[in-house]
């Protein structure tokens, strides 16, 4: 069964009379009254806002890749339209009009929206429940969002399904060679080869091979950055530790920035289970706990703009009235009075031959349900000895034919939490390859993966493993390379340094702050960090405290 047919109730809620009134006093004015088949807001319109009904109905509608329109739901009196699109003011995903009687409405912009939610704890829980599952309902249906048209296994395909997966976004797939649909939309637009992937937009625009930048600016994701506002905080990273000083941030009145060149939940985002955070006794997914972060920010205000780089960091001032400056790779320029640095690490590229060749393709650095489809009953081989590495050994056996896991070090044990490598050792169709390392790709039909070269520490001879895919799991390097033109102080590895760590320049330092006053770091990128999900989200919250603090005694 479906998300709506579960939680209906949840999913289209009522509001009570009183909850109604108490509501009320966020609208946006007064009721407004729509004639019959009136648009209230439009697929693909930016900071639309959402209408709680007053009398008659709403009738919400989404359209597929052929133009066809479907009826999604029905609003009556007491519902409310929308979904998490509504609370940052991005692009609507369906449309809603007025019913064949007409309706009377009251309107919630997104300022007007997240006040309501924030100022009445009993109606913003029943509408944040709603907008969260409305979204899951929307992403597990398919239908709605953008259409990608290509080959299923073609590289820019999969970078672009990813990128939408990895920030909660819908969309539907047609793939040209085995879908009909798919054929059909290439040969009514003409398209070429070299012209795939298509993104189709909601409001009908068309990408050909589209970069992250271009289907994210296309689809409404990102906000209308004002370079003139000057920010309390601007939060490089939108992993666990920078969605938690968002959050901590911005529920406590800063203004809050946060920047991210990929998607929401960093390397977190891409686990398949964490069983070890604090609250989840049955795991949660890695993107479904920074899914709820990342909504939870734009509840209390903070403006998250992705895909968005962030190249160099500068300042002016003394370390009174010091002003950053961060240089974006959209072109822009945004200030900020503190920087909290959460950029996290990039993931680590062995010494492989061919691998770059296969990146994106037959290579992984993640295992999401793209990946596990893709290899669905297939042999792998998987590289790394890590928490991360066996939660992914975990989620991809049931779906694989079988599993190698190959290992330099003589065993688990110095590296993985032992539930984990309990799992494993349960797991019928694993092979584990101790004190051996991946040495070639083996070229397949169509560039294809169809086999790993691997070399044995106790063996002269290399030897070939049949595989389809391969996941590399093997730690990260800091991402810090941005910081290179100012005096942030990072260690031998690239690594942020903080506290007594990090040499002063005439203040005292507070345990998250940088070399440089104003400039903090959190999570994995800062020096001697714990790589844990709690750690992060405990480092961010912490570090608006030191922010606080700072920007009381600035001017």
């Amino acid at each position: 069964m479906s998300v709506v047919d579960t939680r209906r109730d949840q999913i289209f809620p009522h509001l009570a009379k009183d909850q109604i009134e108490q509501a009320r006093r966020f609208a946006c004015g007064p009721p407004q009254r729509f004639a019959p088949n009136k648009p209230l807001f439009r697929q693909g319109e930016r900071n639309a806002s959402s209408f709680i009904v007053l009398d008659g109905e709403v009738e919400v509608y989404r359209h597929d890749s052929a133009g066809q329109e479907s009826l999604i739901v029905e609003h009556d009196r007491g519902s409310i339209t929308g979904e998490l699109s509504q609370l940052a003011g991005r692009a609507s995903l369906a449309e809603g009009r007025a019913g064949p009687n007409g309706c009377e409405a009251l309107a919630f912009d997104a300022p007007h929206l997240r006040a309501l939610i924030i100022g009445s704890a009993e109606v913003g829980e029943i509408i944040m429940r709603a907008f969260i599952l409305r979204r899951t309902s929307l992403i597990a249906e398919g239908g709605t969002g953008s259409i990608l048209v290509g080959r299923a296994s073609e590289v820019n395909l999969l970078r672009i399904q990813s990128f939408l997966a990895r920030n909660g976004y819908p969309f539907t797939v047609l793939d040209v060679d085995n879908d009909e649909e798919g054929n059909a939309m290439v040969e009514r637009l003409g398209l070429v080869d070299n012209d795939l992937p298509v993104l189709i937009c909601p409001n009908g625009a068309l990408f050909k091979r589209p970069s992250d930048a271009e289907a994210a600016q296309c689809l409404g994701m990102m906000p209308d950055l004002d370079p003139n506002i000057v920010y309390d905080v601007a939060v490089v990273g939108a992993g666990p530790a920078g969605l938690a000083t968002a959050v901590y941030a911005a529920s406590e009145g800063l203004s809050a920035l946060v920047l991210d060149g990929r998607g929401f939940g960093g390397q977190a985002g891409a686990s398949a289970r964490i069983e070890n955070y604090l609250g989840f006794p049955t795991g949660i997914s890695g993107h479904a706990l920074t899914a709820r972060a990342f909504a939870q920010a734009q509840k209390f205000g903070a403006e998250i703009a992705i895909p968005i780089e962030v190249r160099s960091l500068t300042y002016k001032g003394s370390p009174e009235t010091r002003r950053f400056t961060l240089d974006l790779s959209n072109g822009q320029r945004m200030m900020a009075r503190t920087v909290v640095i959460a950029s996290g690490a990039r993931y680590r590229r062995p010494e492989i031959e061919n691998l770059s060749r296969f990146e994106g393709g037959g290579v992984s650095y993640w295992a999401s349900p793209i990946e596990a489809k893709l290899c669905a009953g297939s042999d792998v081989a998987l590289v790394g000895a890590g928490n991360s590495a066996g939660q992914a050994v975990a989620y991809l056996s049931p779906r694989v034919k079988h599993l190698h896991l190959i290992v330099r070090a003589d065993g688990l044990e110095a590296s993985m939490s032992h539930y984990l490598i309990d799992r494993i050792n349960a797991l019928p169709n694993v092979t584990k390859h101790f004190r051996t390392e991946v040495q070639k790709i083996v070229e397949g039909p169509g560039e294809t993966i169809s086999a790993v070269v691997v070399q044995r520490k106790d063996q002269k001879t290399p030897e070939e493993i049949p595989v389809g895919h391969l996941f590399l799991f093997i730690g990260a390097d800091p991402n810090t390379d941005w910081l290179k033109d100012c005096s942030v102080n990072v260690d031998d590895k690239g690594f942020v340094l903080t506290g007594r760590s990090a040499p002063e320049d005439g203040g005292s330092r507070t345990p998250l702050e940088t070399s440089l006053s104003g400039v903090f770091a959190i999570g994995d990128v800062r020096a001697s960090s714990t790589k844990r999900v709690a750690s992060a989200v405990g480092e961010g919250a912490q570090v608006v405290a030191a922010i606080h603090a700072l920007l009381a005694n600035s001017k």
